[in-house]
């Protein structure tokens, strides 16, 4: 019986290890689709306003059509489970509209810091919030990454405000989402359910603001806003998947991969400056991680 069990353990990891990385894939490239938006004049507010309205809608289609709706409302049952996912709603907007901002003002350099910082927040609440611990080699490579972080900071200079704002708004996400008891698209339908009435809120004020419905009115930039909806759905949805089937602390490393995506495009695509004290920092984080994943698959065998 136990070895049953630990196949078992073994497979739900894996299967939220590979919902897991293919999420970060999602979302490193995630600001190409958002600068496309931006360049046709778009307000941040408003693309934030649209993800949250085209994703409730394919969400809820999803959920419609695969008979999954007893899943929501028995979710909608719970009080203390809506409260948890109305927090966490908040801090998923929140981070939604910095990142945009980041975007919009040619700062994706710092928003890919703020991601590397995000695992480093995800270890501390899996080790004070939920007991977990970390193996020496692990520690290794936490501590290889902070020398990483700190080299990043040097070299950006200042308060990384929105670096700060991102990393911490998503690993508190992350966090309740983790602890809520409900499937990843129910979930989402219900953090976008509670985010719709603002979402639209704010999109019919602009409409009496400008009297005109803007961008809206375009259909190329339709299409573009309309795309935010899979764009944002699908990696949350796996995401959500993964993070109730992996530690915070292996979450927390799987981060990289999407900062790591966004500060290559921020290079190469976006023309932001890279100087010998980012590319430094670069290289530790990514020796961080060969550290982490290499301890992880030995233990991994060691198990079986």
């Amino acid at each position: 019986m136990a070895s049953v069990s630990s196949t078992t353990d073994l497979k739900q990891q894996d299967s939220g290890l590979a919902a897991g990385v293919t999420a970060y894939l999602l979302w490193g490239f995630l600001p190409i689709l958002f600068e496309l938006v931006l360049q046709r004049g778009v307000e941040p507010p408003i693309l934030v306003a649209d993800r949250t309205i085209w994703s409730l809608l394919l969400v809820g289609a999803l959920l419609v059509v695969g008979g999954r709706t007893a899943e929501v409302r028995a979710v909608l049952r719970d009080w203390r489970a809506v409260r948890s996912m109305a927090t966490a709603a908040l801090f998923l907007a929140a981070n939604w509209l910095i990142y945009v901002y980041a975007v919009q003002t040619d700062q994706v350099l710092e928003a890919s810091f703020g991601y590397f910082i995000n695992p480093m927040v995800n270890v501390a609440l899996g080790m004070l919030l939920l007991g977990e611990r970390l193996s020496r080699w692990q520690v290794v490579s936490v501590a290889v990454a902070l020398v990483a972080l700190a080299i990043q900071a040097a070299g950006i200079g200042g308060i990384p405000f929105i670096a700060l704002g991102l990393a911490v708004t998503f690993a508190l996400y992350g966090y309740l989402r983790k602890t809520i008891k409900a499937s990843s698209a129910a979930g989402l339908l219900i953090e976008t359910l509670l985010l719709a009435p603002v979402a639209l809120g704010y999109i019919v004020f602009t409409v009496v603001r400008d009297g005109t419905i803007g961008p809206h009115g375009d259909p190329a930039t339709l299409l573009l806003l309309l795309l935010t909806g899979p764009a944002t759905a699908v990696p949350l949805l796996l995401f959500a998947f993964a993070v109730q089937r992996l530690r915070l602390t292996t979450m927390g490393m799987l981060q990289y991969i999407a900062p790591s995506i966004a500060f290559l495009l921020a290079i190469g695509v976006f023309g932001e400056h890279l100087n010998a004290t980012r590319l430094a920092s670069f290289g530790l984080i990514w020796l961080s991680l060969v550290i982490y994943t290499a301890d992880s698959m030995i233990r991994r065998r060691r198990a079986t």
